[in-house]
């Protein structure tokens, strides 16, 4: 295994409708021991660190007859999948019945058979950890309805979208759906209760048997099972889970990572309830705004925040950004996303345009044609994150200045600066719609009476500067819409 980096690099993998491809290529159900090695190779060679497989645990009938009978999840997925069949519907991967491979994945042994191929080529396993609810028939409903949040005959009357009634053997009970409190409940899940020790207890016992088998978790919306988020929610007092429960796991296995999906500004506080990295959906509204201050304001932030953000452009839950982002607009938004600190993450169909967004409930893709001019761009990206620079170096934002009075156009630009021991990168955007100018002043006073060559790793283009200019009154663009820069500063000595 290699060195972890500062700035790592993630691959999102939709684990069932993957295998469904390769299944289907074969001529045979495929299992995780189907991930071809060369996939694997290629990961590693394009830079990656770690390779997040979505949905390998255990689901169940009971989720999966909701999910082939909702009227409304029935009608996205024809939209996705026009020839849609009942066997394209497996059921959400986050309406759990168990944290055990799916014997349809190949079980717990080609999973680790997995884990130790990922290994061999550098690569760490990410899987999903559910914290908030559980499926259905989950056995925890009948030896411990205590753990779920329950109600009444009143309750499910009122709002039936969010409660239901569920027969076991001793009778009749209602259960919560699981749910935010902005949002109707997820009816095929029950909704866990964090006032109960038993359930909390319980549930660090999980997640602690899921970090003995992988190298991280992404913890689906975690913020939901904070003690105000869950009071707003259930007007149940519950103390605080993340801290002992990370603490346990840091105990334990000191190297394990734990990603928190989390929304309403609450990145900050889950930091420092001990996750590593946490979603920075801020950055995401703000690119696609096309918003450049907002952008600019959002880079403010302090380092220590910065580094352990998530960034991306698309995931399972958001629209494809090759269906939301226009061509130029992409291409820009992916080069500020990939080069600001944190943890950059990529999803599988993402550089070669998939446009279709995928419902964890299906198990198939619809056939969509490679963009093989934005999977160039992709490439070329990834060859200047691979640069050790990128990973272990010291990053700066840059603010641009106006190119003459009057002229606004400066407040397009988003530009920072990375620097190493012997390394230095400008990476600049006019992240508009209108061509643009401004100056940059660089933050490399060694540059002074230097001659300079600044050569774009995007592009094609090598400039001579006077290293006294670059500094002072700085970098002169003057650069149509949508356009970037990564300029490695060459002969600074």
């Amino acid at each position: 295994m290699r060195a972890e980096s500062k700035n790592p690099l993630l691959y999102q993998v939709n684990t069932r409708a993957w295998l469904t491809a390769i299944g289907r290529d074969l001529g045979r159900p495929a299992t995780l021991d189907d991930v071809p090695d060369e996939e694997i190779v290629r990961l590693a060679a394009q830079g990656f660190d770690w390779v997040w497989f979505l949905g390998v645990w255990r689901t169940g009938e009971a989720a999966r007859r909701v999910s082939r009978s909702n009227p409304e999840w029935l009608a996205e997925y024809r939209q996705v999948l026009p020839d849609l069949t009942e066997e394209d519907i497996e059921g959400s991967c986050f309406a759990i019945t168990g944290y055990d491979v799916h014997p349809a994945l190949g079980g717990e042994a080609a999973l680790q058979r997995l884990r130790q191929r990922l290994a061999e080529h550098g690569l760490r396993l990410m899987l999903d950890f559910v914290p908030n609810h559980m499926a259905p028939d989950h056995p925890w409903v009948a030896e411990h309805p205590d753990w779920f949040v329950r109600g009444d005959e009143d309750r499910l009357a009122s709002e039936p979208h969010n409660w239901c009634r569920i027969v076991g053997p001793e009778g009749s009970t209602v259960f919560a759906h699981g749910r935010d409190p902005y949002f109707p409940g997820w009816p095929d899940t029950l909704q866990l209760d964090y006032g109960n020790p038993e359930l909390q207890a319980a549930m660090r016992a999980e997640l602690l048997r899921i970090a003995a088998c992988c190298d991280g978790v992404r913890c689906d919306m975690a913020m939901l099972v904070v003690p105000d988020v869950f009071h707003r929610t259930w007007h149940i007092d519950a103390p605080a889970f993340w801290p002992d429960a990370i603490a346990a796991i840091r105990a334990e296995l000191p190297q394990f990572r734990l990603m928190a999906e989390v929304y309403w500004d609450m990145e900050w506080t889950l930091q420092q309830q001990g996750f590593d990295y946490t979603y920075d959906k801020r950055l995401y509204d703000r690119l696609r705004g096309g918003d450049a201050h907002a952008v600019r304001e959002h880079l403010v932030a302090g380092l220590d925040f910065q580094k352990r953000l998530a960034r991306f452009l698309e995931n399972h839950d958001e629209p494809r950004a090759a269906a939301v982002f226009p061509r130029p607009m992409h291409e820009a938004a992916a080069v500020v996303v990939m080069l600001v600190p944190g943890l950059r993450f990529i999803q599988q169909g993402q550089m070669q345009g998939r446009r279709a967004r995928l419902p964890t409930h299906l198990r198939r893709w619809p056939d969509e044609p490679v963009d093989e001019q934005l999977q160039a761009f992709y490439e070329r990206l990834l060859a200047v994150l691979r640069m050790p620079l990128l990973h272990d170096g010291a990053w700066a934002r840059l603010e641009p200045q106006a190119a003459w009075n009057g002229n606004t156009s400066w407040e397009g630009f988003i530009a920072c600066a990375w620097r190493g021991e012997d390394c230095r990168l400008i990476a600049t955007v006019n992240y508009a719609g209108t061509e643009g100018q401004c100056y940059l002043r660089l933050p490399f006073p060694e540059l002074v009476d230097k001659r300079v060559r600044l050569r774009d790793l995007l592009g094609e283009n090598v400039y001579e500067r006077d290293g006294n200019a670059l500094l002072s009154p700085g970098l002169y663009l003057d650069v149509p819409a949508w356009h970037y820069h990564a300029f490695v500063v060459e002969g600074a000595g």
